[in-house]
């Protein structure tokens, strides 16, 4: 089993013991998103940490689209339970990076695939090499937005 699926599952059960309703919830709602990514497909699998990594970042972007959604539609509530809910998630995530760091990892992969006069046609190529980079580390959507605005 991966050391975070494991640490997951000891969490819930002091969260349980703890009377943590919000915590012990969203690390329920986290274990089955594990469990259905494990077996979805032709044939179950293990996940690795890197794959739990992953799994807990979509379930941490669906949190921060759900907030921003319920903030615009004045639920406020629901907002900030789903927000309650991404701060447990992020626990889990590795060290986020910010924008300098972004900034940084994108003009080196523009410099290391040779992408600086292309424009937007190499968009692909310097994704390829900092997606890996930034996995479970930064948003997806920021990360193509900083290589758009360095390609352009």
């Amino acid at each position: 089993m991966s050391a975070l699926k494991d640490r997951l599952r000891t969490d819930l059960t002091a969260a349980i013991k703890g009377r943590d309703e919000v915590r012990s919830s969203t690390i329920r709602m986290v274990l089955s998103a594990i469990t259905n990514a494990e077996v979805a497909g032709k044939e179950a699998r293990e996940l690795s940490d890197d794959d739990v990594v992953g799994v807990l970042s979509t379930e941490a972007k669906k949190r921060r689209e759900a907030a921003t959604a319920f903030e615009e539609g004045g639920r406020t509530e629901m907002a900030a339970k789903e927000r309650a809910e991404a701060e447990v998630i992020a626990d889990y995530l590795p060290e986020q990076l910010d924008a300098d760091a972004i900034a940084a990892l994108v003009a080196d992969a523009i410099e290391k695939t040779g992408a600086a006069g292309e424009g937007m046609k190499a968009m692909g190529k310097v994704m390829g090499v900092v997606t890996p980079q930034t996995k479970g580390r930064a948003d997806g959507g920021a990360v193509a937005a900083e290589v758009r605005r360095q390609l352009a």
